[in-house]
């Protein structure tokens, strides 16, 4: 069965989640790319390191952003947002917006790998290597959301028999 996701079940699979892609655009040139976000009022909250998808969106605030839960090829949902790209500039903000960040993913990070890597007690020591932290959020204007549940796992388990 295929159907779409309420307001309530699209803010739940986003709240579940922790990696969503972001899709920019300028000049016709497309970009796509993975990031770990945290949700938090009308708003998703990521940090990066200075790089293209930043300066794409600094040109062209305009951004889609999509999350899946995925159970198997039968059993899934897929939220895709519309919104608008807002670098976080003071301190102040910066913080608020790392904090946000750190309280959402502490749960997830397993190892040094994921640790992030560019917030702000590291940002001195990135600028010296010519990176430079950046923390923002998608100001979500839109949303859609659909989803796809195999009758077979609403039915339950099954014993499956040949047939002679």
């Amino acid at each position: 069965m295929l159907g779409a996701l309420t307001t309530e079940q699209i803010r739940n699979v986003l709240q579940t989640q922790v990696i969503g892609r972001i899709g920019c655009c300028v000049d016709n040139e497309m970009y796509i790319v993975p990031v770990t976000y945290a949700l938090y009022e009308n708003y998703i909250y990521a940090h990066s390191k200075e790089g293209l998808k930043v300066l794409m969106m600094r040109q062209n605030p305009h951004v889609c952003f999509q999350v899946d839960s995925i159970e198997n090829m039968a059993n899934w949902r897929s939220v895709i947002l519309w919104g608008e790209y807002e670098e976080l500039k003071t301190e102040k903000e910066q913080k608020a917006g790392l904090k946000i960040m750190v309280d959402r993913l502490v749960p997830y990070v397993t190892s040094e790998a994921i640790r992030p890597s560019h917030g702000l007690s590291n940002a001195p020591a990135l600028v010296e290597k010519g990176l430079k932290a950046v923390v923002y959020r998608i100001k979500i204007t839109k949303s859609s959301g659909r989803y796809e549940k195999s009758l077979l796992s609403e039915i339950g388990n099954y014993e499956y028999k040949l047939v002679k």
